[in-house]
């Protein structure tokens, strides 16, 4: 396990003209004198585990994966010492609840401007306990009545068959109503139903349905499957 950090920079990020910005950024941030980017949180990890803990992990909220809040405790163990900065484009006012929960440091908002990102990071590296800065364009009354945030399968990291089984679990429906309405077998559906909570990290559909409350599930756009 590493216990200090050396004085690079981690960008987790799978779109390379975000994460090349991110970085010319940070490389105007002493102490900071070199960032390592790298596509998922995976590769993120092992980046950590080759080359010792940074001073500072940016990574996005949405990954091709999906959601990168469960890599968070990974990357804490490794590095320790390592400040976690996620990123989004979402203006979900639940976000930032989910992203501290997670044991992350800071959320800023994609459209932050460059100085107030250096701002926040500067902040982060100078101790501060929690930093967030989320869309200036976003008011509050805006932010108070968002209360859905549109989500696909995709982005959970679940196939369309997977989607649409989650899609009725969040409807309330018994793995009976499910097999009937997709015209499959309870076997099957409770396979779904298990693969479901093991990839969103629940126990039961109780702890499903709250983790997922305030998701507004998009059935286009999931994985084949």
């Amino acid at each position: 396990m590493q216990t200090s950090a050396s004085s690079y920079a981690l960008v987790i990020d799978d779109h390379p003209l975000v994460a090349q910005g991110i970085e010319q950024l940070l490389m105007r941030i002493p102490p900071i004198d070199k960032v390592t980017m790298v596509s998922s949180a995976a590769d993120g990890l092992s980046a950590i585990a080759a080359t010792g803990a940074p001073l500072m992990v940016m990574m996005d909220f949405w990954l091709e994966e999906g959601s990168s809040t469960h890599f968070v405790t990974n990357i804490l163990t490794l590095a320790p010492q390592t400040r976690v900065l996620m990123m989004s484009g979402d203006n979900h006012p639940t976000l930032a609840g989910k992203v501290r929960a997670a044991g992350a440091h800071g959320l800023v908002h994609k459209s932050c401007p460059p100085e107030q990102f250096m701002q926040v990071v500067k902040d982060l590296l100078g101790g501060a306990a929690w930093v967030e800065h989320i869309s200036p364009q976003l008011s509050a009354q805006q932010r108070a009545s968002s209360t859905q945030l549109s989500m696909s399968g995709r982005e959970l990291g679940l196939t369309q068959r997977q989607t649409q089984v989650l899609d009725l679990i969040l409807k309330g429906k018994p793995n009976k109503a499910i097999a009937q309405a997709l015209n499959l077998s309870e076997y099957t559906v409770k396979e779904h139903v298990t693969a479901i909570l093991q990839k969103l990290e629940c126990t039961n559909r109780v702890e499903l349905i709250t983790q997922l409350q305030g998701v507004d599930l998009q059935l286009i756009g999931s994985a084949v499957g």
